[in-house]
């Protein structure tokens, strides 16, 4: 697998920033719609006070409603963080839960502990959790679909493989960012770059804010800020555009 290489300082900047800002900066580029990239409100943080995520999926598929045609609970759980040496950085676990209805929990306190210890920096699931109160001290954010108090017949049937979770088509080494507001995908290109826009941008949204909490506004004066702040988001987009080759 050879993705391009994020930079450990260009994470760090991408961790300070929370996952709205994130989405803002890149819809400026136009490299997609502004429906798409970005998980659905099916997907919600199990510990959303955890700072900003950020890593490269490690995807795999999720089965709990019946026995695995070989091996026991948790077959290919050795496999799965074997592979993450596979990716540039720190890996997100993205699992696709195949079963319908969902049967029983993807992760628990084992699985977060066994992920954490082998440099996971969190875990995404469109299926359901258990074991929330043993695994918070972890400090290891975790998104699913809801929770389930038992793991069924817990198996991995197959990993580093395209998965669909949340609405949208997740590739092994796709790059995450998550937090309290949800799950988006940074497209490799311009992952960079969007580090480092992040602060310009909400540079130009306190214009409107500082403006309001000044107290006293007026129409006049707030449409003011409003468009100084358009000016400079849209002198950002220019930039960034023009900066990149697409």
């Amino acid at each position: 697998m050879r993705l391009p290489t994020l930079s450990a300082a260009d994470l760090e900047l991408l961790r300070k920033y929370d996952t709205p800002t994130v989405c803002n900066v890149v819809e400026l580029y136009d490299l997609r719609l502004r429906t798409a990239g970005y998980m659905d409100a099916r997907i919600q943080a199990c510990y959303p006070k955890l700072p900003p995520m950020v890593g490269y999926a490690s995807t795999a598929l999720f089965r709990s409603a019946a026995p695995p045609r070989s091996g026991g609970a948790y077959s290919g759980l050795v496999e799965q963080v074997a592979a993450f040496a596979e990716l540039p950085g720190p890996p997100v676990v993205v699992f696709q839960d195949l079963d319908s209805p969902v049967a029983a929990a993807t992760f628990g306190e084992v699985m977060c502990t066994t992920y954490k210890s082998f440099g996971a920096a969190g875990l995404i699931t469109s299926g359901a959790g258990r074991d929330l109160d043993q695994v918070e001290p972890l400090h290891f954010p975790c998104f699913s679909n809801g929770t389930i108090c038992a793991h069924g017949y817990c198996h991995i049937p197959a990993i580093n493989v395209p998965v669909h979770v949340g609405g949208v088509a997740i590739h092994p080494g796709d790059l995450l960012h998550g937090d309290r507001n949800g799950v988006t995908t940074i497209p490799h290109e311009i992952a960079s770059e969007v580090a480092h826009a992040c602060a310009e941008y909400m540079a130009a949204e306190a214009i409107v804010l500082d403006y309001l909490r000044a107290g006293k506004p007026d129409p006049k004066g707030y449409a003011e800020a409003r468009n100084e702040c358009k000016e400079r988001i849209d002198a950002l987009a220019r930039r960034l555009k023009g900066g990149h080759k697409v």
